[in-house]
């Protein structure tokens, strides 16, 4: 099973494409920017309190038959308030 690439970041819903070196990630495909993981977060998933690390990039041949997810998981309240767990 490939990993789930979403399509944005779940605390400011930045848009992450595929080709995005701005994504990283938990071990539980928990997706962020670089931006909010390191200034919000402190570099862990405030769902699992994983590390993140930066996601791979998935050759634009393989997304033909192991496309990228187009659910948008966004936490409601944003992740200021949020602490690492």
């Amino acid at each position: 099973m490939a990993l789930e690439l979403r399509p944005n970041c779940e605390c400011c819903d930045k848009d992450l494409p595929p080709e995005s070196l701005d994504a990283v990630m938990c071990s539980f495909e928990c997706t962020y920017c670089t931006d909010c993981a390191t200034n919000v977060l402190g570099g862990k998933c405030p769902n699992c309190g994983g590390e993140l690390v930066r996601r791979p990039i998935r050759p634009a041949a393989k997304l033909v038959n192991n496309p990228a997810s187009t659910k948008r998981v966004l936490k409601a309240e944003g992740c200021a308030h949020v602490k690492a767990a």
